[in-house]
């Protein structure tokens, strides 16, 4: 299989050949050659122009599931607060409440890869956002924790439907230089949403306990809305349309999604190379293929289900769900001051993911992970120490640096980079039901966190926790170290490969000096 050239050199090469430059000796007198060799060129400038808007608009429409996602953990942080006040729920209900739509949405990610499969990616994603908007309804007017419970259960299903399709629909869409850049996007809308959540919170923080958490909750359904638009605008992945034999409509959606008519001949072919290496083992269902894996398969499933499972053990949700448990903690009273706070963390959260998102496609998948996960091991033991400190100035200004801190490197490597290896990582024929595979790690993870978070508290300390979270964040710079490849500027076809042990599978390893570099360039 031909490698698909990236750079200036190939891209001289595609303007040579495919719109006919002459040698500029043989040009040298003819000048209206020569105004048609700029004509030309002015044509291929514009298309590679309109082309990387149109991915870029398909990329982030596809996200906008995550805003769901973000806009759920950022708002039940502040709207516990009154749903406890109004509906007289316990503790263990609190965290049943908070950490089950982590568990739950397992199941629609479990079924929304055999769903996309089936009906498509981006119908798939509409599903989810349906469902999710119906649970939110059944929040907004529940009378009791069990209609509230309900509505959540459905939510988390929607979730879990939307946001695991959405990484791959993006990953099949993109092109292989652009490709970390378009998938961190998941995570941007993901942030956007715990900030709406945040500022939700401190918006409608001053109407009656009955009437604000219903206001929090109700703002959630409009992204829906913006989700069923989307649908019309965007194509369907042109790998989902060969597996389906569709090689027509693949082909004209490529056009769109390509500069030139060149690297849409090569992508079709790689896709189609890639299908048929699938649908040469139709014989093999595929969540047996996954539950018994080849040697690839099985460092595909160690490195993407790893991702996810410290992504989330390390102890993200804990952070931003209960931020104003820890901020009370921390020594704060005031429930304005403490949401307020709260939006600090937002902003924080937001901010740096735009820094990931510049520097994923530039300086590789590894080196951020590297920085992401050493910040998030000194910060969670720096919050540990702030939390024995009550009631104190220094000890409450050191808890909310410490906080900011952590997510703000969460978001540099390990928020947006789990998304884009999820994605790109497994073959086209195991890709759905892989990725849905890996996120079981990650949601089960979540839940345990979410669910334990106040019992381990009121147990070993909220400080004792965040200590235990930043030993756990050391194991996952290891696992880094050791399970995660470099996958910058393939394509994914070629990523396949590289975990087959075939050529160019070493291509792009990025080690632990590479991160050390990037600090002491300055490029952070």
């Amino acid at each position: 299989m031909e490698k698909v050239e990236t750079g200036s050199v190939s891209r001289a090469i595609k303007k040579d050949t495919e719109f006919g430059f002459k040698n500029k000796y043989e040009r040298m007198g003819s000048h209206e050659e020569e105004e048609e060799d700029e004509d030309l060129e002015v044509k291929w400038m514009q298309r590679r122009k309109d082309t990387k808007k149109y991915v870029y608009v398909c990329a982030i429409f596809a996200s906008l599931n995550s805003i769901l996602l973000g806009y759920d953990v950022g708002v039940m942080s502040g709207a516990i607060l009154y749903i406890e006040k109004d509906l007289h729920i316990t503790e263990f209900q609190e965290e049943i409440l908070v950490g089950c739509l982590s568990v739950i949405s397992l199941i629609g990610s479990l079924s929304g890869g055999r769903t996309s499969d089936a009906i498509g990616r981006k119908w798939t994603m509409g599903l989810g956002a349906i469902v999710f908007q119906s649970g939110m309804a059944i929040m907004t007017f529940a009378p009791s924790f069990t209609y509230l419970m309900i509505g959540r259960l459905m939510a988390g299903i929607g979730i879990g439907f939307g946001a695991m399709i959405s990484g791959i629909y993006i990953a099949e869409i993109s092109p292989a230089d652009a490709r970390g850049t378009l998938t961190s996007l998941l995570e941007i809308c993901i942030n956007i949403g715990i900030l709406l959540g945040y500022v939700s919170n401190y918006a409608f923080s001053g109407f009656s306990e009955h009437i604000s958490w219903r206001i929090m909750l109700g703002v959630g359904i409009l992204p829906s809305v913006f989700i069923g638009v989307a649908l019309f605008v965007i194509p369907e992945s042109p790998r989902w349309l060969v597996m389906e034999n569709r090689l027509a409509e693949a082909r004209s959606v490529l056009v769109k999604l390509s500069e030139t008519d060149i690297e849409v001949e090569q992508r079709m072919e790689e896709i189609e190379a890639a299908a048929r290496v699938s649908k040469g083992n139709e014989d093999k269902a595929v969540w047996r293929e996954l539950l018994n894996p080849s040697p690839a398969v099985r460092r595909m499933l160690y490195a993407g289900c790893g991702i996810q499972f410290f992504q989330q053990i390390t102890g993200i949700d804990a952070t931003v769900y209960y931020s104003p448990t820890i901020f009370k903690n921390a020594g704060i009273e005031s429930d304005n001051e403490i949401l307020a706070a709260t939006v600090a963390v937002g902003f924080s959260k937001t901010i740096f993911i735009l820094v990931a998102i510049y520097l994923v496609d530039k300086v590789g998948r590894k080196p951020l992970l590297y920085v992401s996960t050493i910040g998030m091991t000194f910060c969670l033991f720096v919050l540990g120490a702030s939390l024995t400190l009550p009631n104190s100035a220094f000890g409450i200004d050191l808890a909310i640096l410490a906080v900011c801190s952590n997510v703000a490197f969460f978001s540099i490597g390990m928020g947006p980079v789990c998304w884009v290896l999820s994605s790109e990582i497994y073959p086209l024929r195991l890709r759905a039901q892989a990725s849905a595979l890996g996120q079981v790690g990650g949601r089960v993870s979540s839940g345990l966190v979410s669910m334990s978070f106040l019992s381990a508290s009121r147990a070993i300390s909220v400080s004792g926790v965040f200590f235990v979270f930043s030993a756990i964040s050391a194991i996952s710079v290891a696992f880094v170290k050791f399970c995660i490849p470099e996958t910058k500027e393939k394509t994914l076809e070629q990523i396949e490969m590289m975990f087959r042990g075939e050529k160019d599978s070493n291509r792009g390893e990025v080690e632990f000096e590479d991160a050390e570099h990037l600090i002491r360039e300055g490029k952070w």
